[in-house]
């Protein structure tokens, strides 16, 4: 008696998923970088804080301006590994979708097409982020031209 599905059907499931696996990578790799990017940006918030406590008062401009776009960049980083995270849960949720579309009868076409456009489209989202904060990151950076005077 077999009870099982046959051998051909689990290699197409398999083969059916390696796709968004290799999508599960690279969003893990952009979870790495958001992650390396949000400790470095608390870590320089840290030190602007302990900086801003010991000026004087009318010399903390700079460093408020610094630490509302340290603020600034880390809300971004937060949404950006939200959005890439929620990508690889959708991304996840596909894969099980398609074993069970191959392993049983269970019509899942249209909620893996759904499942599959949400992931990407969430993954977008969180580049954008990551875009944007890279972008806010590049202000900070910049040298003032008052002091290539």
């Amino acid at each position: 008696m077999d009870f099982g599905p046959a051998l051909p059907t689990i290699v197409e499931a398999i083969h059916a998923s390696v796709s968004p696996v290799f999508m599960l990578t690279g969003i893990g790799a952009l979870l790495n970088v958001l992650a390396g990017r949000l400790s470095r940006v608390v870590d320089r918030a840290r030190d602007r804080e302990a900086l801003h406590a010991a000026m004087a008062p009318d010399q903390r401009a700079q460093i408020v301006w610094e630490l509302r776009l340290l603020s600034r960049r880390m809300s971004i980083i937060n949404v950006a590994l939200f959005l890439a995270v929620a990508s690889a849960v959708a991304t996840c949720i596909v894969v099980a979708l398609l074993f069970i579309g191959g392993l049983t009868q269970i019509r899942v076409g249209q909620p893996i097409a759904i499942g599959f456009i949400a992931a990407t489209t969430l993954l977008i989202a969180a580049f954008t982020g990551f875009l944007f904060e890279v972008r806010l990151s590049i202000r900070a950076i910049r040298i003032r031209d008052e002091l290539l005077r």
